[in-house]
């Protein structure tokens, strides 16, 4: 598998080429927006991981004009920037996932393997509770039998209630899981990132128990 590390920090750009040469990846890197620009439009890569703080042209624009072109290997976006608002923009703008800094490499490679077998159409491994059911490979979500279109923001966050479907899951916790230990973790973007779930899924799939957090309705 050929991936693509697109990272002006020297440090990090190594980190991240050894990881995923260590994964099975043949890694290339690069530290600028101008060259990440023509190396994704004009070579096939399974994965690009994509900085987006990069000189000369920024992660976002060069991500643009992949898509523009229909280049559509799997990128997954490396972000620095605070809020969710930026993030969700990243994946609008054609992400297939992103992880802010800082991160784990263990995570890292988990998402890209993740991101190379859904691209590829691996198998299954559908997970149920009630009426609602994710695939973990895939990254699909579905409801009494209906597809429901979702964000990768989204799937992260049902992903996780998912797995810790027999508790209740703490706020903290959860903002944790989606953004890291950084300035966008605030109680309202979370809470808006479950209002629009709640819109998808329709009600009785997430529910609330006040004062503790959120968990899966396990009723049929």
């Amino acid at each position: 598998m050929r991936a693509l590390a697109v990272e002006d920090d020297p440090r990090i750009s190594g980190d991240l080429r050894r990881a995923l040469s260590a994964a099975g990846f043949r890694v290339e890197t690069c530290a600028d927006g101008q060259e990440a620009w023509f190396l994704g439009d004009t070579e096939d890569y399974d994965l690009i991981v994509l900085d987006l703080g990069l000189p000369r042209l920024d992660g976002l624009s060069v991500l643009k004009r992949w898509r523009a072109n229909g280049r559509a290997m799997p990128v997954l976006v490396l972000t620095a920037r605070g809020t969710w608002q930026e993030r969700v923009e990243g994946i609008e703008a054609g992400a297939d996932d992103y992880l802010p800094k800082p991160f784990r490499m263990e995570e890292l490679v988990a998402r890209a393997r993740a991101l190379v077998r859904r691209a590829a159409g691996g198998g299954s491994a559908r997970v149920e509770v009630a009426r609602l059911a994710i695939d973990t490979n895939r990254m699909a979500v579905w409801v009494a039998g209906v597809p429901v279109d979702v964000t990768a923001l989204e799937y992260r966050l049902l992903s996780y209630l998912v797995h810790h479907r027999d508790r209740v899951v703490a706020p903290v916790e959860l903002l944790e899981h989606l953004y890291g230990d950084d300035e966008a973790r605030e109680t309202n973007a979370l809470e808006a990132v479950i209002a629009r779930l709640r819109r998808k899924l329709g009600p009785g799939v997430i529910a609330t128990r006040r004062g503790f957090g959120y968990h899966l309705d396990a009723a049929p």
